[in-house]
């Protein structure tokens, strides 16, 4: 958000709340249970499908009827548009990791969250690595940064 627009006073408590219907969403569809997201991955339930498909939907009618009908954001005043990300090697690498850690965890980051609100406490080794390996990228690039070196833009 660029400092030309002034956020709504009701911009963070909207986001509160999306994130606890969010949340609510992935307990009740279980895909804030480990178990059922590696089934998923192995190919044996494909419950999870549907739940993906219906939220892409949903996403897809929202991104397109909102433009139709706005051209800024409500609550903020910004211009909807789209932000591209290149297909480069900084993408491919990281979306493998990102792969490797939920096949092994079992869950992705939002749904981590949500499994601590269905008793998962097991799940924060999960989250504390993450938080590890986020702040392991960002040492690396601030290094590679100081030295001259190129190191991965920004979104």
């Amino acid at each position: 958000m660029s400092a030309d627009h002034e956020q709504h006073r009701l911009f963070l408590p909207l986001v509160f709340v999306g994130g606890l219907i969010f949340g609510f969403g992935l307990g009740f569809s279980q895909m804030a249970q480990p178990e059922v997201v590696l089934s998923f991955l192995q190919f044996e339930d494909f419950g999870l499908l549907f739940v993906m498909f219906g939220a892409a939907v949903v996403t897809g009618i929202t991104f397109f009827g909102v433009k139709q009908l706005r051209s800024t954001a409500p609550l903020t005043g910004a211009v909807y548009g789209r932000r591209l990300k290149t297909l480069d090697k900084n993408v491919v690498i990281g979306g493998g990791i990102f792969g490797v850690g939920w096949g092994l965890s079992g869950i992705c980051p939002g749904a981590a969250y949500a499994s601590l609100g269905i008793g998962n406490y097991a799940i924060l080794w999960g989250i504390a690595g993450m938080f590890i390996g986020a702040y392991i990228q960002g040492f690396w690039r601030s290094t590679r940064a100081d030295h001259g070196l190129p190191a991965a833009t920004a979104d």
